[in-house]
C-alpha cells in the first residue's frame, strides 16, 4: 500500500490516497482548477505563486485561503507539487527547483503539461520524488465551468511504475476524472491529437462565424439587426447546433458523419464556396481549401473536387 510521505495521514480506503498538503506552481487557469478541486477532494493547498494580477486574482478567488507566497516556498511546504505552467517554463522550473533544494525527498511532484512525460522531471526524481505527468484533457477558459467540467474529464497519466500509475490514477478519480495511461514516448503525438481536436476547432468556429456574421449583414428580424461582433449572436446561434450534431456524429459514426459537397462531390458547390469566400476573406478561403482537401481524400472524393482545390499542385 502506498505510504504517505511525512506528516500526511493513513489512506481511508484502498483507492483515497492520503490527505495531501498541495503546493501550486503557479495559479493560472489549470493550476487554480486543479487546486480547487483537489481541496474539494479534502486535500489542503497551503501554498501557491502567482506573479501577473490576473494569477493573484484567480489564487484570491478560487484558492481564498491559501497564501500566495514565492515558488521555493510553496515547494517547501508541499506533500505533493502542481507544476502548473507552460510547456516551454517547465524545464527551467525543474531545473530551478533541483538546484535549490527546495523540494523534499519523497515529495509527489505533478505537471500537467500535455506534451512531457516524466524525462522532464527527472532532476527531482533524482532527489527521491515521486514524478507524474497528470494531463487534463480539456480546454479551461478561467471561467465557473472550469472546475465543473473536470468531473467527467479523462486525464492522460504517465509514471515511472505502477506505484506511480496508482497515486495519479487515484488523484484523478477523486476529483471525479477518468484516469488513462500514455506512454512516455507517445506523450508528443497523444498532445497534438488534442491541439488539433481542440485549438484548430477553435480557429475554424471562427472563421465560419466571421463569414456567416458577412453573409447576413443588413439583414433584420422583428426589427432588429440580426448581425453583431459580440460572440453569441445569430451566427452563434445558428452554427452552434450543426457544429454541436456534427461533433457527436463524428465520435458515434466516424467516417459516416462526413457530409457535405465535398463528400457528395459537388465540385461546383466548391468552387462557389471558395470564390465567395476570397471575396470576405482570402486567409478564409485558403484554410476552407486546405480542409477540404482533406475531407476529400477521407471522403475518396472524385478527381473533380481535387481540380477545383488545387493550386500548383497541392491545395497550399
Amino acid at each position: 500500500m502506498l505510504q504517505p510521505p511525512a506528516g500526511g495521514s493513513a489512506p481511508h480506503d484502498g483507492l483515497r490516497p492520503a490527505r495531501l498538503t498541495i503546493g501550486v506552481i503557479s495559479a493560472g487557469r489549470v493550476g487554480t482548477a486543479l487546486g480547487h478541486a483537489l481541496e474539494r477532494a479534502e486535500h489542503v493547498v497551503v501554498g501557491c505563486s502567482a506573479v501577473s494580477n490576473a494569477s493573484r486574482q484567480r489564487a484570491q478567488r478560487w484558492l481564498p485561503d491559501t497564501p500566495v507566497l514565492p515558488v521555493d516556498e510553496v515547494a517547501g511546504r508541499a506533500e505533493l507539487l502542481l507544476l502548473a505552467v507552460p510547456d516551454a517554463e517547465l524545464p527551467a522550473l525543474v531545473a530551478g527547483l533541483a538546484a535549490t533544494g527546495a523540494v523534499r525527498a519523497n515529495t509527489i511532484v505533478v505537471h500537467t503539461s500535455g506534451a512531457n512525460g516524466i524525462g522532464v522531471l527527472a532532476p527531482l526524481a533524482e532527489q527521491g520524488c515521486i514524478a507524474l505527468a497528470i494531463h487534463p484533457a480539456m480546454t479551461f477558459a478561467g471561467s465557473d465551468e472550469d472546475i465543473d467540467r473536470l468531473r467527467g474529464t479523462c486525464f492522460g497519466i504517465t509514471a515511472a511504475d505502477e506505484i506511480g500509475y496508482a497515486v495519479a490514477q487515484s488523484l484523478v478519480l477523486e476529483i471525479g476524472g477518468e484516469p488513462f495511461r500514455v506512454r512516455e514516448d507517445a506523450r508528443t503525438l497523444y498532445h497534438a491529437a488534442l491541439a488539433h481536436s481542440s485549438n484548430h476547432v477553435v480557429t475554424l468556429m471562427l472563421d465560419a462565424v466571421e463569414a456567416l456574421r458577412t453573409a447576413l449583414q443588413g439583414q433584420e428580424l422583428l426589427g432588429q439587426e440580426l448581425v453583431g461582433d459580440t460572440p453569441g449572436g445569430i451566427a452563434e446561434r445558428i452554427i452552434g447546433p450543426l457544429a454541436r450534431a456534427s461533433l457527436d456524429n463524428a465520435l458515434q459514426r466516424g467516417q459516416a458523419a462526413l457530409t457535405g459537397p465535398v463528400a457528395r462531390g459537388d465540385a461546383a458547390a466548391v468552387a462557389g464556396h471558395l470564390q465567395a469566400l476570397t471575396e470576405v476573406n482570402p486567409d478564409l478561403a485558403q484554410a476552407y481549401r486546405m480542409n477540404s482537401w482533406r475531407t476529400a481524400q477521407r471522403a475518396n472524393a472524385p478527381d473533380a473536387v481535387f481540380e477545383v482545390l488545387t493550386e500548383a499542385g497541392r491545395p497550399w
